[in-house]
């Protein structure tokens, strides 16, 4: 009986292991680079049952809040990063989580850029997905997180009064590990 058991558990557990490593990656990054192409920061988007984790460690920008967007396309031309087009926005809804018709998916809190240029960011947001569908970041012509130069105002459509674009990377699903 024990053997039996024992047996039994080791399938299901193989079973299991083989199940998770055929799954999609949930999971995303983005190198961002700054209009002179010099690599600043990285970001990784992670999906939870209701949602997408995005964190972010940036160095080199200027000290002070900075807005932060995913933006609609998947392009970091600079040293503009206009090619990333508006914010990711599949509900066409208008900007800013102070906005009563808002607020874009790819809205995001500010982040603070410390003294020494320095950055660490953490938000969860339930308007996008990994994942197909109509709020995937991976639609045809994929997205990009831009961290713009200045606030974001929370309401001002369609940009929040963010100011110019200091720094882009596209988004792109992360290699599994086997």
């Amino acid at each position: 009986m024990f053997v039996k058991l024992l047996c039994a558990t080791i399938l299901v557990s193989l079973s299991a292991a083989c199940s998770m490593s055929t799954q999609p990656a949930s999971q995303a990054t983005a190198e961002l680079k700054d209009k002179d192409g010099k690599a600043v920061g990285i970001a990784t988007f992670r999906e939870s049952g209701s949602g997408v984790t995005v964190n972010l460690d940036v160095k080199g920008l200027t000290p002070g809040l900075h807005a932060v967007h995913v933006h609609a396309v998947g392009k970091c031309e600079a040293p503009a990063f206009t090619s990333a087009g508006g914010h990711f926005n599949p509900a066409q809804k208008k900007h800013g989580h102070k906005n009563a018709e808002g607020a874009h998916a790819g809205d995001l809190p500010n982040m603070l850029v410390a003294k020494d240029g320095t950055g660490r960011f953490e938000a969860f947001t339930d308007g996008m997905t990994l994942k197909p569908g109509v709020t995937s970041v991976f639609d045809k012509d994929g997205s990009a997180l831009v961290i713009h130069v200045g606030v974001d105002d929370y309401a001002t459509d369609p940009t929040g009064n963010a100011g110019d674009r200091a720094a882009c990377g596209i988004i792109t699903m992360a290699q599994s590990r086997m």
